[in-house]
Order: C-alpha cells, then sequence, then structure tokens
C-alpha cells in the first residue's frame, strides 16, 4: 500500500485533532448544567431542586378472615346459640353477616355434686343453619368455676383418666354430629386466672400439655376429626407470664394457634395502662409465629377494648390496619362483646366505635355467613 507523504499525513492530524475539540465542545453545551446522572444527583439535593418520583413498596392485599363474635345476653336477654336472634342483632349493627360464633361449655355443672354438661349439637346446628363455624370454647371444670377449689378437674385426674368416660361420650357426639367446627379448649392456660392453668386448683408445672394430648388422643381414638383444635394462650406485652413453649402440646395436637387481649384501660375492675393493639398483641405473636409454631394459622379468639367513644373507635380502626399489614397470619376474629364485671366491651355502648368496626369488617376480605356447608377438617384458612 502507498503510504501518504509526511506532509498530508500531519494536515491529517491537525484536521482531526480539530474536529474532535469542536464536537467535545458541543456536547458540553448541550449537557450543561447538570444534565449527566451524576450533575442530576447533586442537582436534586440542592435548594429548591424539583423532587424526582420515588418508588413506594406496593400495599399488601389482605388476606381473608373468618370474623365474628362472642356475644353476652345484653342484647336480648339470652345469648347466642340459644338465642340465635341475637346474632342478627349484631349483624345489623355492623352491617354484614359473622363467619364464626362463639360460646362457651365447662365439662359439668357443680354444687353438691356435678352433672356433666352433654355436646351441645342443637346449639351448634343453630350456628351452622346460620351459615357461620361454631367455635366453641371448652373447659375442663365446673361450673360455676373456681380457681382454687376444682379438684375433681385437675389435670393430674385428667391424666390419670378420672374424666375419661365423659370425655369419650362428648367426643363421641362430636363425630355423630360430623360438621366442621373450633374446639378452643382450655384457654389462656398462660394466665393464673382459671383452674385449668397450672399453679392453680393444684396443677403443678408441666401437666398441661400431657392433660392436652389426652383429651385430643380420645378424640382420636373415636373419630372425633371434625374437631379443629384451637391454642390459645393469653397476650402477654410485658413476659409476666413467660415463654409458650412449655404450654405448647406439638403441632400434631394444634390445628390453629390462638391468642386473646384486651385493652382495659383505667376501667375501675382491673385498671391498666392504655394499650394499642400492637402493644398487646406484637410480642406474644413474634413469639408464636417464629418460635413456638411457625406453620399454623392464628385466630384472636377474645379481643375488645373499653374506653370513651373517640378513644375506642381509634382503637379499633387501628386494630383493623394492623391486621391488613402486620399480622398477616391472623385469620380469624373474635370481639368480645358482652359485659364482663361491667366493663363496656360491647360494640353497642358505643355507635362511633360500632361504625369503626362496620367499616373494618366491610373489606371484603373478612368472609360473611357463607358456611353452611362447610365439610372439609381440619378448617383451611379461607
Amino acid at each position: 500500500m502507498r503510504r501518504p507523504s509526511r506532509k498530508t499525513s500531519h494536515r491529517a492530524f491537525v484536521a482531526a485533532l480539530l474536529a474532535t475539540f469542536l464536537l467535545s465542545m458541543t456536547l458540553t453545551a448541550v449537557q450543561a448544567p447538570g444534565s449527566s446522572a451524576a450533575a442530576a444527583g447533586h442537582a436534586g439535593k440542592g435548594k429548591g431542586a424539583k423532587k424526582g418520583k420515588t418508588k413506594t413498596a406496593k400495599a399488601k392485599k389482605p388476606k381473608p378472615l373468618y370474623w365474628g363474635a362472642w356475644i353476652g345476653n345484653q342484647l336480648t336477654g339470652t345469648q347466642p346459640p340459644w338465642d340465635m336472634s341475637a346474632v342478627s342483632h349484631f349483624e345489623g349493627l355492623v352491617g354484614k353477616g359473622l363467619s364464626l360464633v362463639e360460646f362457651g361449655v365447662p365439662f359439668a355443672k357443680c354444687r353438691a355434686t356435678c352433672s356433666y354438661y352433654e355436646f351441645p349439637r342443637k346449639e351448634m346446628e343453630a350456628i351452622r343453619a346460620y351459615g357461620a363455624i361454631p367455635v366453641l370454647s371448652w373447659s375442663s371444670s365446673g361450673s360455676p368455676e373456681s380457681p382454687d377449689n376444682d379438684p375433681l378437674f385437675r389435670f393430674s385426674n385428667l391424666i390419670a383418666g378420672h374424666q375419661d368416660a365423659h370425655i369419650r361420650e362428648f367426643a363421641e357426639a362430636v363425630r355423630d354430629w360430623g360438621h366442621p367446627f373450633f374446639l378452643r379448649f382450655d384457654w389462656e392456660m398462660n394466665g393464673n386466672w382459671f383452674a385449668w392453668s397450672e399453679g392453680v386448683n393444684g396443677n403443678q408445672a408441666g401437666e398441661f400439655v400431657p392433660a392436652w394430648r389426652h383429651v385430643h388422643d380420645i378424640f382420636a381414638q373415636v373419630g372425633a376429626t371434625n374437631a379443629s383444635w384451637v391454642w390459645c394462650p393469653y397476650a402477654d406485652p410485658a413476659n409476666k407470664f413467660g415463654s409458650l413453649g412449655r404450654f405448647y402440646p406439638g403441632d400434631a395436637y394444634v390445628d390453629w394457634t390462638c391468642m386473646d387481649g384486651y385493652n382495659w384501660g383505667r376501667n375501675p375492675t382491673n385498671p391498666h395502662p392504655w394499650r394499642s393493639f400492637d402493644k398487646i398483641f406484637r410480642s406474644t405473636y413474634r413469639q408464636i409465629v417464629k418460635h413456638v409454631a411457625p406453620s399454623k394459622p392464628m385466630m384472636l379468639a377474645e379481643i375488645a377494648s373499653t374506653g370513651p367513644p373517640k378513644a375506642k373507635s381509634t382503637w379499633i380502626r387501628k386494630m383493623f390496619a394492623a391486621l391488613a399489614t402486620d399480622y398477616r397470619r391472623i385469620r380469624a376474629l373474635i370481639w368480645f362483646d358482652q359485659f364482663d364485671r361491667g366493663i363496656d366491651w360491647p360494640l353497642e355502648t358505643s355507635p362511633r366505635a360500632a361504625r369503626a368496626f362496620a367499616k373494618g369488617i366491610r373489606h371484603r376480605s373478612f368472609r360473611p355467613n357463607s358456611y353452611a356447608t362447610i365439610s372439609s377438617s381440619p378448617i383451611a384458612t379461607p
């Protein structure tokens, strides 16, 4: 190939250098001021700079929940399920049908002697006919219940088989009824106010779990598999009652976990500091879902707040907000709609609180009374 002369090569080099310089100046003029990514970043931090759009985390879609109430006798004179018109009254108050109706039955009614309660088949059928799932709170105690004097129903007697005849008869009736329901057995066991807690009524440390397993085993033996077992400690924000692990019977013996908890406020009966939903439940919730029973769904089987109308309604509103974002393992909610020692737990004591609750359960994630034909056990999340 013929090479260019030294003179031609020099001219070409100068021309190329000049063209490069002119191009650089042009690009600088076009980009200024602050058009590069770095310049834009620094300019955005300056005073008066326009705020760019920032991406926000997408709100999580609320998970479906069962919901309902444990209603007292204040609405009609008789509590459900013995009077289901009280449920209809409550439904009218909040504007939506309940998918859960809770009530309680002890082992026996005791005076001089004890007469044992049969499985409440008629009442369970009434709840099912309404379209809700029954939540039966069944306690190994006599009525009236005495935390310090109920020796017949001590855990040691359950473990030794002294109550087997009643438990077996009850379990067989459960099996014969055949429909799914929640069985919340000996709840709030981590406290000291019920006869079925360790440390009261002669019950010894370490006896709760074998007592639970003994009762559960009888149900399994007779084929009463339509009962979904709910293990339900009391929310313990101050860790007053210690670790919950020692009360947990094991995954094979529990279908749903649970918590009970109340915002007592400054009521004269049982005064406490005013506590938010999060303050009451956070630590117990985390302990259960992270350490005790990570694989199980959870319900709130007793929950309520006292307080003046504005404060109570705000508490309820924040409860629903927390359930949607921070407590997503909770898949069932039951409001304690009863007067207990004069405390105004019921929603109907405050129209403002009732409206706040109605607004919360209005969301389609809270399921209505459409479970009259539910047939699978254990009961799955909605």
